[in-house]
């Protein structure tokens, strides 16, 4: 088997559109969550979102690029373009056959969409735009990168709603572990704060309705009442151990595990007992041939909603046993809202970054937890920490479970 570590990664996030302003903004609790801009909220009753600020799509790519792209895939191509910087591959030098993209959506166009069904109606069927298909489909993040770095490789996106992008990089992992890649490019994107997705989620009952923005999205608390729409991307750079010590890159962090189920149980809710997710916790540290014992920090899932926080910390609870409450937890949607497609993946850079650093981000604005909330979960503040391992959950509609298990990188 193949060894897999990270060699460049890349964001765009509500705290940021690089990795490491959002790690900075993590470190110190600050919250991307405001009152929505991107639209008139007058008769919406959620009036917050984690909107990505002062984002420029021509820093990686020609302005012709961005007509042709929906915004989902604008955060991707940019998040990409960091984390291959980042990674100092040069493209001529390295098997373009064996170099790949998984890279998912949740939702894919969703801006487009919106704009195009309005413009039909208003206008005429004769109006649509001639693109509109390729701008809304989820699989063209994944191939609008492939294009731009001729990564001739396997090309696919996983589509599993907010455990997306911690599938995308887990079939990552997996494909170059068994031999069949040497680079891939892995995460997730996501552009769906607009008038339909904020009304979609609001119909659902599941987004928070507090004009707080340091009250909003407060998982584990007690005063919770329902998520925060995030938008952004989120890029890893997984490689093959000997390849990327062979071309001299830096390593970040190695990813030793992957658990994928499903609770099979309801269309929005996990397992109230969260057995689901605790058999994909376990999965990941069975491959990673780590113990409970030896995990020291756990991003979670923490949406902030009723059935979520507390399912997700009867998992803790069954995966770790003992250990669960000693281990450190903290969800980082506390400050980045929820990013759908995107959240496991800007949460697995969290991850390697709290490896490599020593530093564990908090659940911020944590005040009480609520009954059945009795874990860890790093209060508002976030630890200096050295910890070998740390998972990474995610759990999505239709019951999908996605965790990752990475490992501070020690040498070979």
């Amino acid at each position: 088997m193949k060894r897999v570590v990270v060699t460049g990664m890349g964001a765009i996030t509500p705290l940021g559109n690089d990795v490491n302003s959002f790690w900075d903004k993590l470190k110190s609790g600050q919250t991307g969550i405001d009152f929505i801009s991107k639209f008139d909220t007058e008769n919406f009753k959620v009036k917050l979102a984690a909107e990505v600020k002062d984002f420029n799509p021509e820093k990686y790519m020609e302005r012709k690029e961005t007509k042709r792209m929906d915004l989902f895939c604008q955060y991707a191509l940019n998040a990409a373009g960091e984390a291959m910087d980042d990674s100092g591959i040069d493209i001529e030098k390295i098997n373009q056959d064996r170099f790949g993209v998984i890279v998912g959506s949740g939702i894919g166009g969703f801006v487009t969409i919106q704009e195009q069904i309005v413009k039909m109606h208003e206008k005429g069927v004769n109006r649509m735009a001639p693109l509109f298909i390729p701008m809304i489909i989820g699989n063209m993040a994944a191939g609008n990168i492939a294009i731009k770095y001729s990564a001739k490789g396997i090309c696919t996106s996983v589509v599993t709603a907010c455990a997306t992008g911690n599938n995308c990089i887990g079939e990552a992992f997996r494909n170059i572990k068994y031999g069949h890649s040497d680079i891939i490019i892995a995460g997730g994107t996501e552009a769906s704060i607009i008038e339909s997705g904020i009304a979609g989620f609001m119909a659902l009952t599941a987004l928070s309705e507090s004009s707080d923005p340091n009250r909003a999205s407060i998982p584990f608390d007690k005063d919770r009442n329902g998520f925060v729409m995030g938008e952004g991307a989120g890029i890893l750079i997984l490689e093959e151990l000997e390849h990327a010590l062979q071309r001299g890159a830096k390593i970040y962090g190695e990813v030793v595990g992957y658990g994928s189920n499903c609770d099979a149980y309801h269309m929005t809710s996990p397992t109230p007992d969260g057995s689901g997710g605790a058999k994909a916790m376990k999965l990941a540290m069975e491959e990673a041939n780590t113990t409970a014992e030896e995990i020291g920090y756990i991003n979670a899932h923490g949406t902030s909603t009723e059935a979520n926080d507390p399912a997700e910390t009867s998992a803790i609870k069954i995966a770790l046993d003992d250990a669960a409450y000693s281990t450190h937890i903290s969800s980082t949607k506390s400050m980045t809202g929820h990013l759908l497609g995107a959240a496991g993946a800007i949460e697995a850079i969290a991850c390697i970054k709290a490896l490599e650093e020593g530093f564990l981000p908090p659940t911020a604005n944590l005040k009480e937890t609520a009954e059945g909330c009795d874990l860890n979960y790093i209060p508002v503040n976030g630890i200096e920490k050295n910890i070998k391992y740390a998972l990474s959950t995610s759990l999505g509609f239709g019951g999908h479970n996605a965790v990752l298990c990475m490992k501070k990188w020690e040498g070979k």
